[in-house]
């Protein structure tokens, strides 16, 4: 017994337990290393973003294709056949495409009628380009910035106009969806003319009415002033979340909710990407449109403040000198339809309708 005990000695196998105020003392180091990681951790986060704030303005000077598509947002989509509107319970719509100049292939959705539906089953686009001219009224809805003609909100409202008894005429423009090219303020309006003459030259005596969403309000009015100014006026303008020219005036750009949204960058921006032919604003538009007006926009929207649609009507109302001919219906705060959502309004198919009935009086 006694020579294992020594083998154990010196062998130096003998285990001594730590001390309690070692372990105590272990733990307090580990918590305080801990703590301080995550103390760097934040810090360098903080300084990245700060460095990424400032810089971001030069770079997007460097680089600006990027500028374009944060505009337009035309890159986000949705994992959709845009070809086959069928799979999105749109069964009496048809897909096409249409050549707006060359190189520019722009895809576009034509929802019938509703009770239309039974006979647009199986047919093909010869069928479809000749119910354009049955005689009921015929939309085009210009979108918004993003996405593209499959968007939750964009096909709710095509079933909307198609519920009323209506055409609707959805295009993707350049650089949206499955249309080809890459988007720029020419080039949407372009591609909006061409699409109401394809349109015109098929739906005969109907009623043409655009109805411009956010940026396609843009697009809608500079659309109305050339058609007018050529002598082929549309029939009527439906403007949806429409802004005004404040933010242009101060950065010097068209689509200016751009640097409004990020106001930073126009100290930087001294002078904004330039195009080679500017369109117009909203506020210019409505001093020269002599066409039926309505307008929607919820109170609640926080992209464009529910102000900017009063001005633009009294724009409207002043150049038209007629309450008939110009009109503006809000919507309550309270109901949180924000920017994209009036089409859930259950008042809104009466609006819509009454307004048409106003046009054929």
């Amino acid at each position: 017994m006694r020579r294992r005990a020594d083998e154990a000695v010196g062998s130096g196998r003998v285990e001594e337990k730590p001390a309690k105020g070692s372990r105590v003392a272990d733990a307090r180091a580990s918590f305080f290393f801990s703590r301080s990681s995550w103390k760097v951790w934040i810090k360098w986060t903080l300084l990245s973003l700060c460095v990424l704030y400032v810089a971001s303005p030069f770079l997007l000077r460097l680089f600006p294709c990027f500028v374009q598509h944060m505009v337009y947002s035309h890159a986000v989509l949705y994992f959709v056949d845009l070809s086959r509107p069928a799979d999105l319970a749109l069964n009496h719509t048809i897909n096409m495409y249409l050549t707006s100049e060359e190189g520019i292939t722009l895809g576009v959705w034509h929802t019938v009628p509703e009770h239309k539906w039974k006979e647009a089953q199986g047919k093909g686009l010869e069928w479809y380009e000749k119910s354009l001219g049955d005689g009921s009224p015929v939309f085009i809805y210009l979108h918004a910035n993003m996405h593209n003609r499959a968007a939750p909100h964009r096909i709710a409202v095509a079933n909307l106009i198609s519920s009323l008894g209506y055409h609707a005429v959805v295009m993707d423009y350049r650089g949206f969806g499955d249309s080809t090219g890459e988007p720029t303020e020419y080039g949407l309006v372009t591609d909006a003319l061409y699409l109401y003459h394809w349109v015109k030259a098929r739906s005969k005596d109907s009623l043409l009415i655009m109805w411009g969403h956010s940026l396609g309000t843009l697009v809608a009015t500079n659309t109305a002033v050339q058609l007018q100014e050529q002598g082929n006026p549309v029939d009527a303008v439906i403007l949806e979340g429409a802004f005004t020219d404040a933010i242009r005036k101060m950065s010097g750009h068209f689509f200016a909710w751009f640097y409004w949204k990020f106001p930073y960058i126009q100290y930087f921006f001294l002078s904004p990407p330039k195009e080679s032919k500017l369109a117009m604003s909203n506020d210019d538009n409505l001093k020269r449109m002599r066409t039926p007006l309505l307008m929607l926009h919820s109170e609640d929207d926080p992209l464009v403040p529910f102000q900017m649609a009063q001005q633009l009507y009294s724009i409207a109302r002043s150049a038209l000198d007629s309450d008939e001919r110009t009109k503006l219906v809000s919507f309550d705060r309270s109901l949180g339809y924000l920017h994209n959502g009036l089409y859930r309004d259950p008042g809104l198919p009466g609006i819509i309708r009454e307004f048409v009935q106003s046009l054929t009086a």
